[in-house]
């Protein structure tokens, strides 16, 4: 899920745990209900960018049609408040860090995608929740792009999104006739999308007999790969994160495969803001569990290289692509569709999320060739 829960976000994972809740419930009962929150956090994200998407920041016919029934019609979602890691905060100060997730997420996708457009490429979605990502890669008008696109997350998220797709004509029809797909009531499968429904706490890098791994038969060890994780991992304790990772990159590919990790991640944890923030997401039961030792741009490369992809990475905080990806005239545009006084409080909330983005060669170096250009930020001496 997109907030994100954990399968998957696009976040976008599970498991964040709060102290909230009677003190006599068992475990087994506090891990379900911690569960369910982290879930939830998608709904978050989708409002977030439902609400974005009405006022004018960005482009998604989509987002809508995976929007919560309460948020679907137009308008109602910028008439919600709005939760961004656990402040509520007005509303353009969010449309403007939505707006830059999607600008940093978009460019190094689409570069990845579009760099040997004749070569099939496959990307694996962390937490996807109500991420709208693959239909808006599928309906760009360009033809349809040679990639299989993979979502992760919990059952009870993605028997959501099996529901929606069904419900929507627009998002339904993207697949063609009833033959060209099949569903239960919680997966979907097609030949370019596969919805899958997995607890990515159950995949393990050095063993692949998970009952859960048996999901994934539908990923290919061979292609071009990249990892999308959107606030997904970073509800995960450390080491089940690195897990996860883990697995995908060594078990479920091969080592000669071509793979990349894209990271959006909440950083800076120990400043008065960071502090703020933590404190906030705690008091709804929500832990950001890799925060702490991934709290930098220096701890994300380094998080980068110990995941084995050595062969090149970059980090950049949101305020830093906002000022430098994007060019002057497009936060012109920005400063058009609604007046920002706040410009502190933006730069001080865009500095503490990253996107962090690594790879490994395998046997093809250019795949990764627009990466190599892609401006990453000086890391403090």
């Amino acid at each position: 899920m997109r907030g994100r829960g954990l399968g998957r976000r696009r976040g976008r994972s599970a498991a964040g745990r709060g102290d909230a809740g009677p003190s006599d419930e068992s475990p087994e009962l506090a891990a379900a209900r911690h569960d369910q929150i982290i879930q939830q956090t998608d709904t978050d994200a989708n409002l977030s960018r439902l609400s974005a998407v009405e006022a004018g920041y960005i482009s998604d016919p989509f987002a809508a049609e995976l929007a919560p029934s309460r948020a679907s019609e137009p308008g109602s979602s910028r008439r919600m408040p709005i939760i961004n890691r656990g402040e509520q905060r007005p509303n353009h100060l969010l449309h403007r860090c939505t707006y830059a997730r999607t600008f940093a997420v978009d460019r190094l996708v689409d570069s990845f995608i579009g760099s040997s457009p004749e070569q099939k490429r496959q990307i694996i979605s962390l937490g996807a929740g109500s991420d709208t990502r693959f239909f808006r890669i599928i309906s760009h008008g360009q033809g349809i792009p040679n990639v299989l696109y993979h979502e992760l997350d919990f059952p009870s998220n993605t028997a959501q999104k099996v529901a929606m797709i069904k419900k929507s004509t627009k998002l339904k029809g993207l697949f063609g006739e009833k033959g060209d797909y099949t569903e239960t009531e919680t997966e979907f499968h097609s030949s370019q999308y596969h919805l899958h429904a997995i607890d990515l706490r159950t995949l393990s890098p050095s063993d692949n007999s998970s009952p859960d791994a048996g999901n994934l038969s539908h990923i290919d060890p061979d292609l071009p790969t990249l990892i999308l994780s959107e606030c997904c991992l970073t509800y995960l304790k450390p080491d089940a994160a690195d897990a996860v990772v883990k697995y995908f990159a060594h078990t479920a590919l091969k080592p000669e495969t071509p793979v990349g990790l894209v990271l959006y991640e909440p950083i800076n944890p120990f400043d008065a803001f960071g502090k703020v923030m933590i404190s906030n997401l705690a008091a709804r039961g929500i832990v950001l569990q890799t925060v702490q030792k991934y709290n930098s741009l220096d701890t994300q490369i380094a998080r980068l290289k110990s995941y084995g992809l050595e062969d090149g990475q970059g980090a950049v905080d949101a305020d830093f692509l906002h000022e430098q990806w994007i060019d002057a005239p497009s936060r012109e545009v920005l400063n058009g569709i609604e007046m920002l006084d706040e410009v502190e409080e933006l730069k001080m909330l865009l500095k503490h999320y990253c996107v962090a983005w690594g790879w490994r060669n395998g046997k093809d170096a250019s795949v990764w060739d627009e990466w190599q250009k892609t401006e990453s930020q000086p890391l403090k001496p």
